[in-house]
């Protein structure tokens, strides 16, 4: 019995040898197709006070922390808008797209997502970004027709991504220069300069562009703000003034969110998150109009795949006045 244990060790051992190895296993699930299911936790707009439900004009409409099982490609949300069909899109800093359906309760709040399904965005070639460098989309602006834009920082650039899902394309960009980590966080459609106008933001710098898929960018004004601040995202109004969100962050005060409505040069409205009110690092900015004449701005926050930070999402409700 001994000699035959010694040869079925050896055959063992050579098996072993010509075995292929063992791929690495991803550092968490990811979903087999585009769709994936995405849980909401509530998140109330002061934890210390949960009565609380507006920060001057602005009405708090719900809100929650996202996350998904499915994939450990749930992460880095950096912008989103919505689409005529009822739909949000939103952009990752690691090039996927997401599409998924708000989901309210019956008074109308804001509670979490549906029916998400998440995709990797392409490049000219019709293939994935293939790297961080290229993949770092941070604005995104839905236009008339369907199609979207999309901006990257670190490789700076402008990309349109048509309806119908065929391969995108280069579209006019600001020279810049801009930082590495800098760039065109901010991008939206502008139907009052045409109806292929989009305006962009240099996020340190403040500088705003309009710009047209027919024609190049042109200057515009510089957004007076804070030097701490940075320009992460901005949106037109259906009444024509501009809404823009800004983001601030200190290891000693954390996050500190404000959006403000500006009519011109004017400012006609202004929101402010910090603690202890219910924050992270805010980026995404779009906005909805309600039966009632009120604007409903919806505020995506980007983790940074980092466990310390979480993906959220809040409403608030906003009337305009003269």
């Amino acid at each position: 019995m001994t000699w035959r244990r010694g040869v079925a060790s050896i055959l063992a051992l050579a098996l072993a040898a010509c075995a292929p190895a063992v791929a690495t296993l991803p550092p968490g699930p990811v979903a087999a197709g585009p769709a994936i299911a995405i849980a909401a936790t509530p998140a109330s707009l002061n934890p210390q006070d949960p009565a609380q439900d507006r920060i001057g004009e602005f009405v708090y409409a719900g809100g929650a922390a996202l996350s998904s099982g499915d994939t450990a490609r749930f992460h880095g949300l950096s912008e989103l808008d919505l689409l005529p069909n009822g739909e949000i899109v939103a952009i990752t800093d690691e090039g996927d797209l997401l599409r998924a359906r708000l989901v309210h309760d019956r008074q109308g709040r804001l509670t979490g997502l549906s029916n998400a399904r998440l995709s990797a965005l392409a490049g000219p070639d019709g293939k994935p970004l293939p790297d961080k460098a290229s993949s770092d989309a941070e604005g995104l602006a839905a236009l008339p027709g369907g199609d979207l834009l999309v901006s990257f920082e670190r490789d700076h650039r402008i990309l349109l991504y048509p309806a119908d899902g065929s391969a995108p394309r280069l579209v006019p960009a600001p020279a810049g220069p801009f930082p590495p980590n800098g760039g065109m966080e901010a991008l939206f459609a502008d139907p009052t300069a045409g109806p292929d106008a989009y305006v962009t933001a240099g996020e340190d710098s403040g500088e705003t562009w309009t710009c047209r898929l027919s024609a190049a960018c042109t200057p515009g004004p510089t957004l007076a703000k804070p030097k701490e601040f940075g320009v992460v995202a901005g949106r037109k109004l259906p009444d024509g003034r501009t809404a823009w969100l800004l983001r601030a962050w200190d290891p000693i005060r954390g996050s500190r969110i404000a959006l403000i409505v500006r009519d011109g040069e004017r400012e006609t409205a202004r929101l402010e998150l910090a603690r202890p009110l219910t924050v992270d690092n805010f980026e995404g900015l779009a906005v909805a109009p309600q039966p009632d004449g009120a604007l409903r701005f919806y505020l995506l926050s980007d983790d940074n795949f980092q466990a310390s930070q979480r993906t959220l999402l809040l409403a608030f409700d906003w009337t305009p006045r003269d």
